[in-house]
């Protein structure tokens, strides 16, 4: 866990870092962090597609996708409590003009290494990506990336969009890591 723990802080000091870009260059928006963790009981367990359905304390059902990473899926049993807890951070950069289109990504995972099965695993991905749609009334913004990969995400700041039109490059980096962890 403890190797984990440090591959995640790399990971995330990463995207930080590019937070502290040199003079000149454009100016590096943070969208707010997600946050969603899923607690309850496993109630069904399919290792063809790997996913798990779990029942939260208020009767819900939620879904989960389990990783190929997860070694030890298969120790996983109907009425174990599981709890998944999966962070997202954004960063976009508006592109200056000429600069090399970006498409790479990082992954850690310490999945199965415990006593018990879980673990952690953490991405960071940038890529170039190009603004599709400005939409002020639904203060939201689209973009398209490598390979027709489109993203749509919520503007909280509305002064971005005076900063940015249809057509502009924004590199994206994400910041992703996901806890599974079996009581």
């Amino acid at each position: 866990m403890k190797r984990m723990k440090r591959s995640i802080t790399v990971l995330s000091a990463f995207a930080l870092a590019l937070a502290f870009v040199p003079p000149g260059w454009a100016q590096i928006k943070e969208l707010p962090k997600q946050t969603v963790t899923v607690a309850g009981t496993v109630e069904t367990i399919d290792k063809n597609i790997r996913a798990v359905n779990i029942k939260t304390a208020d009767g819900k059902f939620v879904a989960v996708d389990v990783p190929a990473s997860a070694k030890r899926f298969d120790e996983l049993k109907v009425g174990d409590k599981l709890k998944v807890t999966y962070n997202n951070n954004v960063y976009a950069r508006l592109k200056p003009a000429g600069e090399a289109a970006v498409d790479s990504a990082a992954t850690a995972s310490n999945m199965g290494k415990d006593a018990r099965p879980g673990g952690a695993a953490a991405m960071v991905r940038t890529m170039t990506t190009t603004v599709s749609d400005i939409d002020k009334a639904a203060s939201s913004m689209t973009f398209v990336g490598p390979n027709g990969w489109k993203y749509s995400r919520r503007i909280v700041d509305p002064t971005v969009f005076d900063q940015v039109k249809v057509g502009d490059k924004i590199d994206v980096t994400w910041s992703t890591d996901v806890t599974y962890v079996v009581q």
